[in-house]
């Protein structure tokens, strides 16, 4: 497998591994290198110039460290903020998640839609821009979770949360008239990385059915197709784990299945 590619995921957090699930599908011949920034999470909690002071000089180390032929920014504040600097700073491919607001407004049939998304993803001139130039006469709700991205580290971290502490981040999504299927939310996008690991119970806690929209589907086939043909094989080793507080994360039987079944160093 000497001419597996090298994919970089990088996260602020453990919500990347649900576009890294999706990527290893996609691209099971390739090497993993997952990067957490938790020694800087959660994102929101900083301003964005603290942000792009991060995140730029940081990735030029993971780069000269693992030479990734392919670098996958899995996090919507990150890629809103950081994706065009390191571009121009960078000659690596980069692949970044932004709310996919697009899809969401030309699939929805009662016109409403909400983006669930950090405090930062929702007030960002990024994604202002995207309802502009997108929303196609939907009504958008912006809703800034202040917690839930937390919440999900949490929950794949064996703690209990409760439904009630899920459900308050939720329940500003759900606009209109809940007696009237013609007349409320259809459509939420999940404007962060953090909350597909939640949703199996999102969906049981939410007061109608809606259309979720997850991200990382159409990033992965970005990256297959930025990457060409695969190589024929599937690459058994590879799968690294990097947190940059350097502490263990102790999480291997849990982040096995996001990479693919290989195991996690």
């Amino acid at each position: 497998m000497t001419n597996s590619p090298t994919i970089l995921v990088f996260d602020s957090g453990l919500g990347g591994l649900t576009v890294l699930r999706e990527v290893v599908a996609a691209r099971p011949d390739a090497h993993y290198v997952y990067v957490a920034d938790d020694a800087f999470f959660p994102y929101g909690h900083h301003s964005e110039d603290e942000i792009i002071a991060r995140v730029v000089p940081l990735m030029g180390e993971l780069i000269g460290r693992h030479s990734p032929d392919l670098v996958v920014i899995a996090c919507n504040t990150a890629s809103t903020l950081v994706l065009s600097h390191l571009r121009a700073a960078y000659s690596v491919a980069f692949v970044g998640t932004v709310p996919a607001i697009k899809p969401a407004c030309a699939q929805s049939r009662t016109r409403r839609v909400s983006v669930l998304g950090t405090k930062g993803t929702v007030k960002r001139e990024y994604t202002k821009a995207l309802i502009r130039d997108f929303a196609q006469g939907c009504e958008v709700t912006l809703v800034g979770s202040p917690e839930l991205a937390s919440l999900a580290e949490a929950a794949l971290g064996g703690s209990p949360i409760s439904d009630e502490a899920i459900l308050a981040e939720l329940a500003p999504c759900f606009v209109g008239d809940a007696s009237d299927a013609s007349a409320r939310t259809d459509t939420v996008v999940l404007a962060c990385t953090h909350y597909p690991l939640l949703l199996d119970r999102m969906k049981k806690l939410a007061p109608w059915p809606v259309d979720w929209i997850d991200p990382a589907p159409a990033i992965a086939r970005r990256v297959s197709d930025l990457l060409g043909p695969t190589t024929g094989g599937i690459a058994q080793s590879g799968a690294e784990m990097i947190l940059t507080s350097n502490r263990v994360h102790g999480l291997s039987a849990t982040l096995t299945p996001f990479f693919g079944g290989r195991a996690v160093a």
